[in-house]
C-alpha cells in the first residue's frame, strides 16, 4: 500500500476508543439480548428485529433482505467519497449452552457458540461511532448484518441481492473480524496478508459392491475393505499429489457399512472434509479425489460414486488492506495489541465471498474472558465457550477506524 499520509488522526482514534468504552453498557446490553435468542440459518426474525431497533435512531438508509433475514444499512458522510463495507454475521449454532452465563440462551439446543452475537453488537457499536462523526466520513459506509454464515452461504446470497452496491457505486474495500474465546487475550488483534482461512469442501463416497456371507468373501465383492483402502489412499494422495508448502487436509470423519459382523454389505459409505489454502489446490481437489476413489474401487472390480460438495472458498486478505489493518490496530490499540498470524487458520469463513469481489481484510479479535487462560479456555463452537464483553470496545473502535482510514484515502 502506498503511504500517502491520508491516515486517520491519532486524536480521532483516541476519541473512537474512548467513545466505544463509554458505549460499552449499551453495546454489551445488545449483545446479551442477542445471546438470549439465538437463531439458526438464514431466517433470523428475532435477531433482525433487535438489529433494526438498535439502528433506528442513527439516520441510516436501512434495507432488509428478500430471500434471507439480512439487514443492510448505509451511513452517508457529509463529504463525497467512495463506499466501504463493514460486516457482522448473525447466526448461531445447534449447540446446547453450558456456560452458566446470566444471559445464557433461552432456546434449548441453540447457542451463540461462535461469538456472532459479539459481531452484531460490535458492528452496531461501530455504526454509532461513525454516525456521531458524519462530518469526518468522506463517503459512505455499508453495514452488512449477515445471516447464514455457519454453512448457509449467507454472504454469497447477500452479494447476489446487491449488498456491495447498496451505497450506489460498488464498495472499494471490505473489513470483517471474528472473535475467539481462547488463544488470544481480550482486545488483541491477529491477522496476515494473503490466505487467512482455508477453503472447506465435503465429499461423500459410496463404494458399490455385492453382499454375501462373511465366511466366503471370494463369492462377494466386499466394499468395506475398498472403503478402508480409499481412506488410507486419500492420505497418500495429499502427500504425493500436492505441494507440501500449499497444504491440503483430508479428514474422513464418517464411515458406514453393514450391520452384522458376518454379513458383507452391498455398499460402504464414507464422508470427508477437505481443507485447502489456495485457489489452485481448491480447484484441483475434486478431480483428484474422484479419480482416486473410482480407480481404487475399479482395481478391485467394484465401482464408486463420488459426490463432491463445494463449501466456502479460501479467505484471502489483500496485502495492502492487511497492512492497513495492522497499522490502524497498532495506532488505535497499541503495538502490543497486534499479533501477526504465522499461518492461516484451517477453519473456513464465508466472508471469503466478499473478499473475492473487493479488496479487504479479515482478522481475529481476542475475547477470552478475564478469568480464563487463553491457552486453556474452551474454543469457539464449544458449549462452554465464553466471550468477554470488553472486546466489544476494541472491536467497535477498530471497525469504525478502518472505515474512516480507508475513506480518507479517497
Amino acid at each position: 500500500m502506498v503511504d500517502d499520509g491520508t491516515h486517520v488522526d491519532r486524536d480521532v482514534l483516541t476519541g473512537l476508543l474512548a467513545d466505544a468504552r463509554a458505549d460499552l453498557p449499551a453495546t454489551a446490553g445488545l449483545r446479551h439480548a442477542l445471546h438470549r435468542v439465538p437463531e439458526l440459518g438464514l431466517d433470523l426474525p428475532a435477531t433482525q428485529r433487535l438489529v433494526l431497533d438498535a439502528l433506528a435512531d442513527l439516520g441510516l438508509e436501512v434495507h432488509t433482505g428478500r430471500g434471507l433475514s439480512s439487514v443492510t444499512a448505509v451511513l452517508r458522510g457529509t463529504r463525497p467519497g467512495p463506499a466501504v463495507l463493514l460486516r457482522g454475521d448473525m447466526d448461531a449454532l445447534p449447540v446446547a449452552e453450558e456456560t452458566g452465563e446470566e444471559f445464557a440462551s433461552e432456546r434449548p439446543g441453540v447457542m451463540h457458540a461462535c461469538g456472532h452475537d459479539m459481531h452484531v453488537a460490535g458492528l452496531v457499536g461501530a455504526a454509532r461511532l461513525l454516525a456521531a462523526r458524519r462530518d469526518e466520513v468522506a463517503g459512505s459506509v455499508v453495514l452488512m448484518f449477515q445471516p447464514g454464515e455457519e454453512g448457509w452461504h449467507g454472504a454469497r446470497l447477500m452479494i447476489e441481492e446487491g449488498v456491495l452496491e447498496a451505497a450506489g457505486p460498488r464498495v472499494v474495500a471490505a473489513y470483517g473480524l471474528h472473535v475467539v474465546s481462547s488463544l488470544l487475550p481480550a482486545g488483541v488483534v491477529s491477522g496476515r496478508p494473503g490466505t487467512m482461512m482455508a477453503a472447506s469442501d465435503n465429499v461423500r463416497i459410496t463404494v458399490h459392491g455385492r453382499g454375501g456371507h462373511a465366511s466366503k468373501p471370494h463369492l462377494a465383492q466386499d466394499p468395506v475393505t475398498v472403503a478402508a483402502e480409499i481412506t488410507l489412499a486419500l492420505q497418500a494422495m495429499v502427500t504425493r499429489q500436492f505441494d507440501v508448502f500449499d497444504p491440503v487436509v483430508v479428514t474422513v470423519g464418517h464411515i458406514l457399512a453393514g450391520n452384522r459382523s458376518n454379513v458383507i454389505p452391498d455398499d460402504a459409505h464414507l464422508e470427508a472434509t477437505i481443507r485447502t489454502f489456495s485457489a489452485a489446490t481448491h480447484a484441483a481437489a475434486p478431480e483428484r479425489i474422484a479419480r482416486l476413489a473410482e480407480h481404487v474401487a475399479a482395481a478391485h472390480g467394484l465401482s464408486a460414486t463420488v459426490d463432491y460438495e463445494r463449501g466456502y472458498p479460501v479467505t484471502s486478505n489483500d496485502p495492502a488492506e492487511a497492512a492497513r489493518v495492522e497499522r490502524v490496530a497498532r495506532d488505535l490499540l497499541g503495538d502490543d495489541a497486534w499479533v501477526p498470524a504465522d499461518a492461516p487458520v484451517p477453519g473456513a469463513e464465508d466472508f471469503s465471498y466478499v473478499l473475492q469481489e473487493v479488496p479487504g481484510a479479515f482478522v481475529f479479535l481476542g475475547a477470552t474472558p478475564p478469568d480464563a487462560d487463553p491457552a486453556t479456555a474452551p474454543y469457539n463452537h464449544s458449549p462452554r465457550s465464553r466471550y468477554a464483553d470488553e472486546a466489544l470496545v476494541q472491536g467497535s473502535a477498530l471497525l469504525a477506524a478502518l472505515a474512516l482510514d480507508r475513506l480518507a484515502q479517497g
